[in-house]
């Protein structure tokens, strides 16, 4: 029996009303109408950063995650737009930048390590032995409280950081704060040191000061936090011997840039956390007037002068900023500590015009593939063909719609490789109609008419489809799972496309073969494959004569022998 004509306008109705709501989605909840396209298909640049952990293990996944927040929130504080930042693998964080701007991406990914260590020495660069730099900058507590003669004590008991330093020959000025450089296993530049050896002393970072030019090629001593470092400024101008450090980066909570009221003077705001506050207020009460360096990899970024001691943990920095140099020294302070070392592993760019290219190479691919499908169908099954040709294009429709709103929720890109997934879903989507339409031809053959072979086809078919896709399904989420990079673009369009296979071919294609069968004219040998099966095995009517005549024939036989041989 047919499929009745009642359940075959509700399987339509419901295609329709699923393609009504998703590009119902699209024009009416966002006012981009197209997929987010990848980094290879439009341009930008990527890097790929690889943590580095003492020991040479893997690092812990909530330090790899931390440190991956801490550097979405540098690239968000950084105005970088449409960039995103992902885990990869056990050890790996992906930087992602469109557009031409591979410099900015590549700053980005040039992470850092950032602590405040006591200033023991600093002079000018080529100056001669002796000679100080000017200090600029200053750090004074926010509130207007007397500073206290000693190191507060914490709420939670805990004893204050309070060391004491040799005094410094003369504050230093800062620099304009630059990008930070790429990290090394101890910091960016400096050698790899083995994690159990004796830390640094003054007497060594001092021998390593005297010979320190602050070239291009010259990088920080070990920069661990019991170590003496000697190291340079940002812009290479002064050199420094530094103490062991007295508040780590990651106890910074909060920075941030804006103006003194009533002078308009440009002042940086910082605020740690219980442990820094404890460690800051203790260092601060014991240094008035010294210097204290900020370090990002090593390398000093600012350098202020302590003025009085800061109990409360809230600071400023004051000196010779403008709205640049005050808002990038925030975000170093704010976004440059990091949990883990990190070396810059890959740095991939790829210009707009090439993007461009190779989007248009993956559609004219797509399109020869889809070409070569619709000939095959239309040669060997005719209008069940055109059957074929329009459940690819409806589900060609469907798909569009899903990939611009996973961009919008998910921040979906279709890559390159997401492309060759849709390719080859194209050969799969194609096999459920050629298993429906093979099983029909079988039933055909039988004797069956199209009306009523149609649904006996559906029903054996439709177990072959659904373990093929499932298999399919499968396959691509075990690669999602575990491939990394544009490998897992491959495997989302693979198993989105077999889904939807599965949509379009049991609300559209087998709906619309129930309604085709009830046309006599469209099972004729003249229009469709199917007639010529039928054409090849003959009527059953006539089929019945046929045999009863060879039977009779046989019987004929054996009576002629019989009687020869009487």
């Amino acid at each position: 029996m047919a499929t009745p004509s009642l359940r075959a306008g509700r399987y339509f109705a419901a295609f329709v009303l699923v393609v009504a709501v998703l590009y119902g989605l699209v024009f009416f909840t966002g006012s981009v109408r197209t997929p987010q396209l990848g980094l290879d298909l439009r341009g930008g640049t990527t890097v790929t950063l690889t943590a580095r952990t003492p020991d040479g293990q893997a690092p812990a996944q909530e330090d790899l995650e931390l440190a991956r927040q801490i550097i979405e929130q540098r690239v968000n504080g950084l105005g970088v737009a449409e960039a995103s930042v992902v885990t990869e693998g056990d050890s790996n964080i992906v930087i992602s930048v469109p557009g031409d701007d591979g410099e900015q991406a590549r700053q980005l990914g040039e992470t850092a390590l950032l602590r405040f260590r006591p200033v023991v020495q600093a002079e000018p660069v080529g100056a001669p032995a002796g000679e100080s730099a000017t200090p600029t900058d200053s750090a004074t507590p926010t509130d207007t409280a007397a500073p206290t003669s000693g190191a507060p004590s914490t709420n939670d008991g805990s004893v204050p950081f309070d060391q004491t330093t040799p005094t410094p020959t003369d504050a230093a000025t800062p620099t304009e704060a630059a990008a930070p450089t790429g990290a090394g296993e101890t910091g960016s530049g400096s050698a790899p040191v083995d994690p159990n050896a004796p830390p640094v002393t003054q007497e060594e970072a001092a021998a390593a000061f005297a010979t320190l030019t602050c070239g291009e090629d010259d990088a920080p001593t070990a920069d661990r936090p019991d170590d003496h470092i000697a190291t340079c400024g940002e812009d290479g101008a002064i050199k420094y011997v530094l103490g062991p450090a007295v508040v780590e980066g990651t106890q910074v909570t909060d920075a941030t840039a804006g103006t003194r009221a009533g002078t308009g003077e440009w002042i940086v705001t910082l605020d740690f956390n219980a442990d820094g506050s404890a460690a800051w207020a203790g260092y601060t009460a014991a240094n008035v007037g010294n210097q204290v360096a900020i370090t990002l990899d090593g390398r000093v970024i600012s350098a202020p002068t302590i003025n009085n001691a800061i109990p409360g943990g809230t600071t400023e920095i004051t000196g010779s900023f403008d709205q640049e140099s005050a808002t990038e020294l925030a975000n170093q302070l704010k976004y440059g500590a990091l949990p883990l070392s990190f070396t810059q592993a890959t740095a991939q760019s790829i210009s707009t015009e090439l993007g461009a290219e190779q989007l248009q190479a993956g559609l004219i691919a797509g399109a020869i593939g889809i070409a070569l499908v619709f000939v095959y169908a239309l040669l060997y099954y005719r209008l069940l063909g055109l059957v074929m040709i329009a459940s690819l294009a409806l589900s060609a429709v469907v798909v569009y719609a899903c990939l611009v709103l996973l961009g919008r929720q998910i921040g979906f890109t279709l890559s390159l490789a997401g492309i060759a997934g849709f390719i080859v879903s194209i050969g799969i989507t194609a096999d459920s109609f050629v298993v429906y339409f093979e099983r029909l031809k079988d039933e055909i053959r039988e004797g069956r008419t199209l009306r009523s072979a149609v649904p006996r086809a559906w029903v054996r078919a439709r177990r072959t489809i659904l373990s093929a896709d499932a298999v399919s399904f499968l396959a691509a989420a075990i690669l999602y799972v575990l491939a990394i990079g544009d490998v897992k673009g491959f495997a989302f369009t693979l198993g989105m496309s077999t889904v939807l296979d599965l949509v379009v071919v049991f609300l559209f294609t087998h709906p619309l073969m129930a309604v085709l069968a009830r046309f006599k004219s469209f099972g004729s040998s003249r229009f469709s494959g199917l007639g010529r099966v039928g054409h090849t095995r003959g009527d059953p009517a006539a089929v019945r004569p046929a045999r009863e005549l060879a039977a009779a024939g046989t019987a004929s036989g054996s009576g002629a022998q019989d009687r020869s041989s009487r």
